[in-house]
């Protein structure tokens, strides 16, 4: 599986001017010396390092001006003295250092550590150095740093990627940007990040979620200077062991009747697949009833895949109003089309105000209209999905994942779950979530029907729209990690997570009632 974040990280995310603002409160009010501060966290950095890689041979440390380059010249100087073969590369003029980042270069000097000067060096040198090392440290950019990386450093981000030897990012990889997890240009894909006094939301969405790697956090017993600052977290970070609590525990006298009924209308000519896809990952996902309801040339084909399913083909709108009254959660979306059958399915199921997710082309025919808030839907967009609801370019949600999910959310209503690497989920009281880590093997067709069909289920059973697509997001991606242990990433299809779906949710299985069962495997 790819690197990920670790279930022991903390659950508050900052935006990257929190955290400075958090460094300063511990400096400037409990009076913690900046550069002991620096220390520490290298400290941390290089106990990481040696974690993590203690036989990586030569380190290749590259600094740059500021305290994120200070901590670099620090780690060097780490190594240094326990014997390592550290090089060290000052990526910006050590003449422009200043203050505590002054402090970490004058001591790696002391300390032994030959502070190589990147404008001295050629690039046959600066080729030997790279195809050298064994472990490269980043410390070039910081949080303090916007836009595209500038030369010499975007030269040398493209070198890290490009080179066999892993990278560690200390605090941040180069590039990224710390609060929304954008990157304007090349930004290095590190193996791990060590990160200091408080998580950067940008670690866990958008390029964060692919660069960082590992996220490994460290204090640096700061915690009373979150609480004394007052700053707030922008976001949640979750993942499936930190929210299966969540899903309630089945009685031993449970019956279908108490976890809700699902209706998923889905399926136009030439799309029968999504809602089969989306009904099915519902049933595994635990509701007590689910009903399909598409075109009628897809019924055999449903029930021969699905029996457990209820499928019942319908040619016009005005079939789903019985469907939909006996539905607890609707499904709209997956496959339906912007033709006149969709439009009908779509306007049946909104007119009903049943609690309902919606998603595929019920959110591309939702785009040409004007919004009209609800309170008891979950939108699930894509990027492209977001950008059509909310008239801009795919960059432009891309650029801020979270604005993103904020913005629809105030659009809509309801609450809209971004769909993508860190998908970011906004509920109605303004809250962010963001699901921890990644998995490359989703990126095929079909996985967001299922994940409706997921989502849905679970707010059948628990009633609460945040909880369920935060839920839904978290075992939707917990489930591929599973699938994909066995078929690796190509080659994982949506069926692969269906199948994976009671595995997962087993591990939420808290009954007394179900203790008396053996679970082999």
């Amino acid at each position: 599986m790819p690197p990920s974040a670790g279930h022991s990280l903390p659950d508050a995310l900052f935006s990257a001017d929190a955290v400075r603002q958090i460094d300063r409160y511990v400096i400037d009010q409990q009076g913690v010396d900046g550069f002991e501060l620096m220390q520490s966290a290298a400290h941390a950095a290089f106990r990481c390092l040696v974690r993590h890689w203690p036989n990586c041979g030569s380190v290749l440390v590259l600094c740059g001006a500021g305290n994120n380059g200070g901590d670099g010249y620090l780690v060097a100087a780490s190594a240094k003295r326990h014997d390592l073969d550290v090089s060290c590369v000052a990526v910006a003029p050590t003449g422009k250092l200043s203050g505590d980042a002054r402090k970490a270069w004058q001591k790696a000097l002391a300390d032994g550590v030959d502070v190589l000067d990147l404008e001295a060096l050629g690039e046959s040198s600066l080729d030997d150095l790279f195809a050298s090392a064994g472990l490269i440290v980043d410390a070039m950019l910081g949080t303090g740093v916007s836009g595209a990386p500038r030369e010499p450093f975007a030269t040398l981000i493209s070198r890290c990627n490009s080179a066999l030897a892993p990278v560690l990012a200390v605090d941040l990889p180069s590039g990224l940007n710390a609060t929304t997890g954008a990157a304007e240009g090349d930004v290095v894909n590190a193996a791990r990040t060590v990160t200091f006094i408080g998580l950067k939301a940008g670690l866990f969405t958008g390029q964060g979620a692919a660069a960082c790697g590992e996220v490994v956090f460290e204090s640096l017993d700061t915690d009373e200077g979150i609480a004394g600052s007052g700053q707030k977290p922008v976001a949640r970070r979750r993942d499936w062991g930190s929210v299966m609590p969540w899903l309630p525990p089945r009685p031993a006298n449970a019956h279908k009747g108490r976890f809700g009924h699902v209706l998923v209308v889905a399926g136009d000519r030439g799309f029968g697949g999504a809602g089969l896809l989306a009904a099915e990952a519902a049933a595994r996902s635990g509701a007590g009833l689910v009903s399909l309801a598409t075109r009628p040339e897809h019924v055999t084909a449903a029930l021969a895949r699905c029996p457990s399913v209820m499928v019942h083909g319908l040619i016009h709108g005005s079939e789903l109003p019985t469907l939909l009254d006996a539905a607890s959660v609707v499904v709209c979306g997956p496959g339906i089309g912007r033709s006149a059958w969709g439009q009908q399915m779509l306007e049946q199921v909104v007119a009903s105000g049943k609690p309902r997710v919606l998603d595929a082309d019920a959110l591309n025919l939702l785009s040409g209209r004007v919004a009209i808030p609800a309170d008891n839907h979950i939108l699930t967009p894509h990027p492209g999905e977001a950008a059509r609801l909310l008239n801009c370019l795919v960059p432009e949600v891309e650029a801020d994942r979270m604005a993103a999910a904020r913005n629809l959310q105030a659009l809509y209503g309801g609450t809209v779950l971004l769909k993508g690497a860190g998908t970011v989920v906004a509920s109605e009281d303004g809250g962010l979530d963001i699901i921890s880590g990644s998995n490359p093997g989703m990126a095929t067709g079909g996985m967001g029907d299922v994940l409706s069909g997921i989502v849905a289920a679970v707010l059948a059973q628990i009633g609460d729209g945040q909880k369920a697509a935060v839920l839904g997001a978290s075992v939707h991606l917990a489930a591929a990690d599973r699938a994909a242990r066995t078929t690796g990433f190509i080659g994982l299809i949506p069926t692969d997570v269906i199948d994976a779906l009671p595995l997962v949710f087993r591990e939420s299985e808290r009954s007394p009632g179900l203790n008396r069962y053996e679970h082999n495997g």
